[in-house]
């Protein structure tokens, strides 16, 4: 079964490429670039890795970006996932990027978007993978923020497949960047946004209804409103779920526990993502993987989640036939 679930060829739709960075390339970028970090060594970071929350989580997220300060960085850091996800069989990666936090800290934006839009070239060229890129905008964050970043990425707006809405859930309803999101439609955008991880089903609609969102990333919560459940399934909305993300930041306190079975016995479309693997415990295999070992689940379950993704992914239609022909021939 591990055999099988390698080979499948897997999309992840929800990434965010800052929660790629593995501890050894975080302290390798920091000697480089002159960073001074609060662990003396590999170990001492993974240590940290042990959140209580998700605030407690993105307070080590943005200090591991701060050793993001060249183009260069933002390569080797998309490409060291890229490589990692091509061994695991994932064929298609869509990644959220976070300007806002690195505009910050003083890294322009051309150095951010150069250094990913190299990864994404060498990754078609070299590993076969194809990827979209995601323009985050963090929510805790000011709304007349993000529709400034909106306004600098236009001379960019072919690099982006879409927008999205991350950052701490609570308190910071979606709602409130519906102006944001119509703007970035206008643009040609498509709209996802995070909603119901740890904040309220309520927020889950407010995307629906206010961002008018064609993907949900976690949206676990729904299950506590019925009539939203009908509704996604309607409109065959899908959710990005993050299995192992969900564990680590104590949505559910096991696997075993995760509502996925239920999310799947409601008739909801989902896919499988990482989230942030270098923080969360895996890539994708290890959160397929870990799902078969939670559940149970056999090939055509895994199958079907393989499927949801490659149909709902950024992509070309000519990308979207290739890979579902792989999908059939696995």
């Amino acid at each position: 079964m591990q055999d099988f679930l390698k080979q499948l060829p897997k999309a992840e739709l929800h990434l965010h490429i800052e929660g790629t960075l593995e501890p050894e390339l975080m302290m390798a970028l920091a000697e480089r670039n002159g960073v001074t970090l609060p662990y003396a060594s590999v170990e001492e970071v993974r240590r940290a890795y042990d959140f209580a929350d998700l605030s407690a989580f993105l307070e080590l997220y943005f200090l591991g970006m701060s050793v993001l300060r060249h183009e260069a960085d933002f390569e080797d850091l998309a490409m060291d996932y890229l490589r990692r996800a091509h061994a695991e069989g994932v064929v298609h990666v869509e990644m959220h990027v976070d300007p806002q936090a690195h505009l910050a800290r003083g890294v322009p934006l051309e150095t951010v978007l150069n250094g990913l839009e190299r990864a994404r070239e060498r990754a078609a060229r070299e590993l076969d993978i194809s990827t979209a890129l995601i323009l985050a905008f963090l929510r805790d964050k000011p709304v007349e923020e993000a529709m400034q970043l909106l306004e600098a990425v236009e001379p960019y707006r072919e690099r982006f497949a879409a927008v999205g809405l991350d950052s701490a859930e609570l308190g910071h309803p979606p709602g409130r960047f519906a102006e944001v999101f119509q703007c970035a439609r206008q643009m040609g955008l498509a709209c996802v946004a995070h909603a119901g991880e740890e904040g309220p089903p309520a927020y889950i609609r407010e995307a629906l209804e206010q961002l008018q969102v064609c993907r949900v990333d976690h949206g676990v919560r729904c299950l506590e409103d019925p009539g939203l459940v009908e509704t996604l399934r309607e409109r065959g909305i899908v959710l990005t779920v993050c299995p192992l993300s969900n564990v680590s930041l104590k949505v559910v306190e096991r696997l075993a526990e995760h509502p996925l079975p239920r999310l799947l016995e409601a008739g909801l479309r989902l896919t499988l993502s990482s989230d942030d693997p270098a923080y969360f415990g895996g890539g994708m295999l290890d959160n397929f993987a870990a799902c078969r070992e939670a559940f149970g689940w056999g090939e055509a379950t895994f199958r079907q989640l393989a499927a949801n993704a490659i149909d709902e992914a950024f992509m070309t239609e000519a990308r979207r036939s290739e890979l579902q022909a792989r999908l059939a021939d696995c």
